[in-house]
């Protein structure tokens, strides 16, 4: 098995890609090692190695997040734990577990329905797929006069570089498609 990797915009966050199906449909985003060992067999192997701080799977990769040490030391402890886990058979997810939990319930006024499903549909395909081309998912929570509030995950969450994709990316695309949007915020 060989697993390549990829660096993201953010120096934290590494992607591997096992060259297999990681999750079938959604996405699972980890920052505490108790909660993943629970709903995810990989997730807590992973957390078990020291500097590793966040998991993050996506439909084709698994994104790393760590702290301290540099890459040249965690990856290869890294690519052992996935490579062992996927050469062993063992899913992905407890039984139960399909993905992480979802968000609260998504937020917006009587009336603003033709415009949310505009903007879903502008994330979903425009800006989804560049966001997972960075290891990282971005979903939609809400939209409250003029202010669009999405939910950044894997390498986007806490990246340096996520208010400039924030700002000056998905802002401007989702005000020249809807006029109704003054503003996007991260939650």
């Amino acid at each position: 098995m060989f697993i390549q990797t990829e660096s993201t915009p953010n120096p934290a966050t590494l992607k591997f890609l096992p060259g297999k199906v990681v999750m079938n449909q959604g996405t699972a985003d980890y920052r505490d090692a108790e909660e993943a060992a629970m709903v995810s067999p990989l997730a807590g192997k992973l957390f078990s190695i020291p500097g590793v701080t966040g998991v993050f799977f996506g439909y084709d990769f698994i994104t790393i997040t760590k702290d301290g040490p540099d890459w040249q030391h965690l990856k290869p402890a890294v690519l052992g734990t996935i490579m062992e886990h996927f050469m062993s058979g063992a899913p992905i997810m407890a039984a139960g577990g399909d993905s992480a939990p979802m968000p609260d319930e998504e937020f917006f006024e009587d009336g603003d329905e033709t415009i949310v499903a505009t903007i879903k549909e502008l994330l979903e395909t425009r800006v989804r797929p560049a966001v997972a081309q960075d290891g990282g998912d971005i979903t939609f929570r809400g939209f409250r006069d003029g202010k669009v509030f999405l939910h950044m995950k894997g390498a986007c969450a806490g990246c340096p570089s996520s208010t400039a994709t924030l700002k000056h990316g998905i802002q401007n695309l989702l005000r020249h498609f809807v006029p109704e949007v003054r503003e996007v915020e991260a939650v």
